[in-house]
């Protein structure tokens, strides 16, 4: 008894009081922001069950109250148990598969009378807990492909379960573990070789129908072919040292690439793609030549990433006429300026451009947005949440929500590096990776800058189940934190 009076004043004094005070800011202003999404003209109690800001005020107190129990829990039971709450959350998963509840097209919903609950949401945490938890075993080496597999099928298999409920949005959320992977050591060339996969797969598409001058060449494909080869001349550079052999490489592609072009405008017009896919097939045996000659391993990685290059292209084109969906295929192409569809899959984000424009600089004020008011923004009160803020708080408005999730931001990584053991600083990038994936991607998509794949503004978007989710991300991180220089007996 004694010993737990004195452990209790300890942990107070050591909890992040400032990034609570965000929470609970963050809260409010999610609140409100409900209020203005979900308001009708005339409606007389905002606190009324029977209304969404009255149901909100319920999901936000019993989070509060969530996360003072999480907060009492001793913070060693959430490394103790990682794994059986990580299993636990996946056989859940597993079952929601076989849900017959579908809503909206997903059967990612438990529906327990008139409660409604996505496991998907709480799976983050449970992700993140077992990331941590293998992460930090004795030997680990994230360079052992062994130990880098068996990380990548623990975020992997909650993703596979999730995709099955046609979740697809929440199983994207998994990919941002891979910042955190980034922070224990990944090598610089995976993060790049994912920005360069983004690349291709964006210019290659967006201009894959652009036909070069009077050539029947296609920009798209002829650009892509051409970066495989300048990136591979600069891993070159920067991976084997060899400054003398990346010129050559990069003088060689060029200088074909060049004299092609020349023939094709003035000679005899052709594609110029088969040219191009001749370099890099060259390219490729060269690289595994000099990798056989001088022994240096990175040549043969070289060659793997531009064949990998080729082949990603080909299976995104592939897979983006052949075996997505159509709706989400019309998706993609107005996010990259191929449609317009203000009227079918561009009118959400069309609706809430306009809604955010009508704010200006201070916004029409608290619950007097017109166009959310009269239901404009389709999913105003959840995924496009935000553009309530910009209408009604506008520029300003928006600009010091963002602000306060920078702030959030900033914290837990500040909070991430105090971390003693590797356990809590990994769970603590982990947490700090998926509010920067959602806030990025939810705003992102309300201001027409990236998909629309429909996953919550963290703290604003109406619903009990992210709301929960999100306060066990971030209060299990507290109470491992303040636990940081506890004696332990």
């Amino acid at each position: 008894m004694d010993q737990a009076k004195d452990k209790q004043p300890g942990i107070l004094r050591s909890l992040d009081w400032w990034t609570i005070l965000i929470y609970l800011l963050l809260l409010a202003g999610g609140w409100m922001s409900v209020c203005g999404a979900s308001y009708d003209y005339g409606d007389t109690d905002l606190l009324s069950l029977s209304t969404r800001s009255g149901m909100q005020i319920v999901w936000i107190g019993t989070s509060i109250i969530l996360g003072l129990v999480l907060l009492l829990l001793d913070d060693r039971y959430y490394e103790m148990f990682a794994y059986l709450i990580y299993i636990g959350l996946l056989i859940l998963l597993f079952a929601t598969i076989f849900n017959p509840h579908s809503i909206k097209g997903s059967r990612s919903w438990l529906v327990l009378g008139p409660l409604r609950l996505q496991p998907a949401e709480f799976a983050k945490f449970a992700t993140a807990l077992a990331l941590a938890k293998f992460m930090s075993i004795y030997g680990y080496d994230i360079h052992k492909w062994k130990h880098f597999g068996a990380t990548l099928a623990i975020i992997f298999l909650p993703m596979a379960f999730i995709v099955l409920q046609r979740e697809t949005g929440s199983a994207l959320v998994y990919f941002s573990f891979f910042l955190m992977f980034y922070r224990e050591g990944m090598p610089g060339s995976v993060l790049f070789t994912a920005v360069a996969m983004v690349v291709y797969f964006v210019v290659g598409i967006r201009f894959a129908d652009v036909m070069l001058a009077a050539t029947p060449t296609s920009i798209g494909k002829f650009v892509v072919l051409f970066l495989i080869q300048v990136f591979s001349s600069a891993m070159v550079w920067v991976y084997c040292r060899d400054k003398l052999d990346a010129w050559k490489v990069f003088a060689f592609c060029v200088g074909i690439t060049g004299v092609a072009l020349l023939f094709s405008f003035y000679v005899i017009p052709f594609d110029i793609v088969w040219v191009q896919l001749v370099l890099c097939a060259m390219l490729i045996g060269y690289l595994v030549w000099q990798g056989l000659g001088t022994r240096v391993r990175n040549y043969f990685w070289i060659a793997l990433f531009a064949l990998g290059s080729i082949i990603f292209f080909n299976v995104a084109d592939y897979g983006l006429n052949h075996v997505l969906q159509a709706h989400q295929r019309t998706r993609i192409n107005v996010l990259l300026g191929l449609e317009e569809d203000l009227k079918g899959a561009g009118y959400n984000v069309h609706q809430s451009e306009i809604a955010i424009g009508s704010g200006g600089l201070e916004g029409k004020g608290f619950l007097n947005g017109t166009q959310t008011k009269l239901k404009y923004v389709p999913e105003q009160d959840t995924d496009f949440i935000f553009c309530t803020v910009g209408e009604e708080e506008g520029f300003v408005g928006s600009a010091g929500v963002l602000l306060l999730f920078l702030a959030l931001i900033l914290r837990l990584i500040q909070l991430a590096e105090r971390q003693p053991y590797r356990f809590g600083r990994v769970y603590g990038y982990c947490v700090l990776s998926i509010f920067l994936f959602h806030v990025f991607i939810n705003v992102g998509m309300v201001l027409g800058l990236t998909p629309v794949i429909g996953i919550p503004l963290p703290f604003f978007s109406y619903g009990g189940s992210s709301l929960w989710g999100f306060t066990f991300l971030l209060f299990i991180f507290l109470r491992i934190d303040a636990g940081r220089n506890m004696v332990r007996s």
